[in-house]
């Protein structure tokens, strides 16, 4: 009995920590992360306790993450919460839309789906990602009909007049009204969860390792990645 008590505090120590920082490093907590990977009991408490905060842990490349399901308004995000941090006073959904899609293609531009490792670049610029969103919305509303945008869940016309109703600020001001404070809202939202590096001074965009876990974890087992490049105008020879 003492020995499973140990075992419930040791659990309860892991699923706190991870409330906590929503990811368990060895480097940062050695003995925790120990007790997770090596103790099979720990593991099925952990899990368990994860299962009633609707949430799942998965440990990918020696990293333990605890993350939200998709309706967990408590530790996650809500479509209003969302539409808050992303978009400009008084969204609409197609607002929201668009702020979806141009994370959307800033994973596009990072990772290919292939190979051990997802990730294809170190980098991008902040300029390149504008460009590629504005290419992207114009090249999927020039070849979908209206009907075929809605039958593919891309409303691409919409999102583009919207983009560009966004002015540009020659002078690099970053109001959420223009194309420039549009996508630095953003990019500032995906540093504050930890996704990405956001390098302000030279314009540089970063994943970080949480990401990259991430997106191979998901990315390298998920046959939707193939439908969204096709509908984002991805060629085939493109992706071999």
């Amino acid at each position: 009995m003492a020995i499973q008590m140990e075992v419930i505090k040791q659990a309860q120590a892991v699923f706190y920590y991870l409330l906590q920082h929503h990811e368990l490093l060895e480097e940062q907590a050695p003995d925790l992360h120990k007790a997770y990977m090596e103790q099979d009991e720990v593991q099925e408490i952990v899990k368990s306790q994860a299962e009633i905060a609707n949430c799942h842990i998965e440990a990918f490349s020696g990293v333990v993450y605890l993350i939200p399901k998709e309706e967990n308004y408590f530790l996650g995000y809500s479509k209003a919460q969302l539409k808050k941090e992303l978009c400009k006073s008084n969204p609409t959904d197609k607002d929201y839309y668009l702020a979806q899609f141009a994370i959307l293609v800033l994973l596009l531009e990072f990772y290919d789906g292939q190979g051990s490792s997802s990730k294809t670049r170190d980098f991008i610029r902040v300029g390149e990602l504008q460009n590629s969103i504005a290419a992207k919305l114009e090249e999927g509303a020039a070849k979908f009909s209206e009907d075929e945008q809605s039958q593919q869940g891309m409303a691409f016309a919409a999102m583009k007049q919207i983009y560009d109703s966004l002015r540009s600020d020659e002078k690099g001001r970053r109001q959420k009204t223009t194309k420039e404070g549009f996508v630095h809202n953003i990019l500032r939202f995906l540093e504050d969860q930890g996704l990405i590096d956001y390098i302000e001074q030279d314009e540089m965009i970063k994943t970080t390792r949480k990401l990259d876990n991430f997106m191979d974890w998901n990315l390298l087992n998920k046959n939707n990645f193939y439908r969204v490049q096709r509908i984002l105008g991805v060629k085939q020879d493109e992706q071999n």
